[in-house]
């Protein structure tokens, strides 16, 4: 079903390419590591169960990283309100909502497709932000359901997780199998670490690149959709503000995640870690939000420039 959400067709070439890209480079991946380990079997049983793991257990595992549950009406009213609101005026079917202890203010969206989704925002999140700016963030994880990077942004951070996992199993199987390996072994596990490094780094920039984009593209059709663009600069402002106060160190565990929040958990000064960050900056943001204020005749948020 094709949601009211307004469709981006460079979002959706990027996607193509981007999951194109990462195929190559996981047939490749799968080939490489088949001739270096000698086995099929192993490789293409362990590759195919962790991406179906990934695929379908895809928002259970994030919500249980970021210590998140399903609420109903009775819990959050006003929660379900505006998600039932946003989805009728979208023409598409309502995401399970959640709700994340965490006082770090910020929100994500998850799951293989949009009758399988789930919302989840954070405590902190919801005590600081208005109604309209709640809105505004709320709209902008939708849009990444209805445009479907969600499941592609999951199925494309697939490679450079089990590429990550593949590294340190071999550096810890060296590290500890040290003295007991002959010289062939210790050259197929370096080998194996230099080729799944390698998948690594490019899978890495070519997920940074999408992401980056798909967030440009979700503020777009979530300001376009509700209609007041400078609600979701001022959420902006507000919560990437709020965020750069908490200590680097309360950041670490949710950085993981960065590719699926509304706003990167990057501490007061990120420093080199922005230019590798997941999202455009805010200064980026609040720009195209500020044009899209002075298309539509409303008056921008405070911060942004027309």
């Amino acid at each position: 079903m094709q949601s009211r959400f307004r469709s981006d067709r460079r979002l959706t070439v990027r996607m193509t390419v981007t999951l194109f890209l990462l195929g190559l480079l996981y047939v490749a991946f799968v080939a490489a590591l088949i001739v270096l380990l000698k086995s099929w079997v192993l490789v293409v049983v362990f590759a195919a169960g962790l991406l179906g793991a990934q695929y379908w257990f895809s928002d259970r595992i994030a919500l249980y990283a970021m210590h998140g549950r399903i609420v109903e009406r009775e819990q959050y009213p006003q929660l379900h309100g505006v998600v039932d609101r946003l989805c009728a005026v979208a023409d598409m079917p309502k995401p399970l909502v959640a709700v994340s202890d965490l006082d770090m203010p910020n929100a994500f969206a998850t799951g293989r497709n949009a009758d399988h989704a789930v919302l989840c925002v954070t405590s902190g999140l919801l005590r600081r932000l208005e109604p309209d700016e709640l809105e505004g963030v709320l709209a902008h994880e939708l849009s990444h359901v209805a445009h479907k990077d969600v499941a592609v942004i999951t199925v494309a951070s697939f490679l450079g997780v089990i590429a990550g996992l593949i590294v340190r199993f071999a550096f810890y199987s060296e590290l500890f199998g040290r003295g007991r390996k002959d010289q062939n072994t210790v050259a197929i596990f370096a080998m194996v670490m230099a080729v799944s490094a390698a998948v690594y780094a490019i899978s890495f920039l070519l997920i940074r690149a999408l992401s980056r984009y798909r967030e440009l593209a979700a503020d777009r059709a979530a300001a376009l959709l509700t209609g007041r663009p400078s609600a979701l600069a001022s959420a902006l402002t507000k919560v990437t503000g709020d965020i750069g106060r908490i200590p680097t160190k309360d950041l670490r565990t949710a950085q993981a995640f960065n590719a699926f929040y509304f706003t990167p958990a990057l501490g007061a000064e990120p420093g080199f870690a922005k230019l590798f960050s997941t999202h455009p900056s805010l200064e980026q943001r609040l720009e195209q939000l500020a044009r899209i204020s002075a298309e539509l005749g409303e008056p921008a948020a405070p911060g942004t420039s027309a």
